[in-house]
């Protein structure tokens, strides 16, 4: 029995090995690895061992970049400090996953499922990154406004622009209506998805659609002219520019 331990933290390491020991009588333990450079050297050299526990964050990156790199078919347990629900989704997979600092009945649980599988296993390394990701964000589909004594669901493909005057917000339609937000400018900027709406400068948070013409300006700005609205001397200021022109291009 073939066991590779790769772990950055030689404390962690020392457990590990004291906490497997018991449950492989007479295993070679390799290890431990503690670099992404170390690791890959090491499997490229030598036959592939039975199991192999991995941490996730090693000295120099993520132990992901190991399995992009080399095809391994060893079964792998991770050891890892994300949260108990990215764990628990993990062990829908083949793969094992343990929650770091190393509870001695986890360790013992996670060896188990491999003795009764004992299968090879092929990472499928998009869908742990998937699953380690942040969710993506949820944007704003529609803003609930108030005009009078009537309350409006605006969806977010009829939002031409929103703009700041005196301290007030407001959001403007295609069609030229406005109607007051109780949030703040930057409030509504983490609101709706930046690919379909960017911050002009601090009054104007607008849509490609609304802008009517682009003018070089002087000081290497830019002047934006957005349709239906009354403030002809928008201007982007030279820092913003290049991510203007980025955004324009998505």
């Amino acid at each position: 029995m073939q066991i590779l331990i790769i772990e950055d933290e030689n404390p962690a390491a020392a457990r590990l090995k004291r906490l497997i020991e018991p449950h492989f009588p007479g295993a070679q333990i390799h290890g431990n690895l503690d670099t992404v450079k170390s690791s890959m050297d090491w499997l490229r050299t030598n036959p592939a061992p039975d199991l192999i526990f991995c941490d996730i964050q090693l000295a120099d990156g993520i132990s992901f970049e190991i399995f992009k790199e080399i095809p391994v078919s060893s079964p792998v347990i991770f050891t890892t400090a994300f949260d108990q629900y990215a764990i628990q989704a993990f062990k829908v997979n083949s793969v094992d996953y343990l929650l770091k600092p190393l509870d001695p009945e986890a360790v013992e649980q996670a060896i188990n499922k491999f003795k009764s599988t004992r299968s090879q296993t092929e990472l499928d390394l998009s869908q742990i990154q998937a699953l380690l990701a942040p969710p993506p964000k949820a944007y704003k589909s529609r803003f609930l406004v108030k005009f009078g004594e009537k309350i409006q669901s605006i969806p977010v493909e009829d939002v031409a622009f929103f703009f700041s005057e005196s301290k007030v917000t407001y959001l403007q339609t295609h069609g030229g209506k406005r109607f007051i937000l109780d949030s703040t400018m930057e409030q509504t900027e983490g609101m709706v998805d930046p690919k379909l709406f960017f911050r002009l400068n601090r009054k104007f948070l607008a849509t490609i659609t609304s802008i009517s013409d682009i003018i070089t300006y002087s000081n290497s700005r830019l002047k934006v002219i957005l349709t239906n609205c009354q403030n002809q001397d928008i201007l982007i200021s030279r820092d913003k520019v290049a991510d203007f022109k980025d955004w324009l291009d998505q």
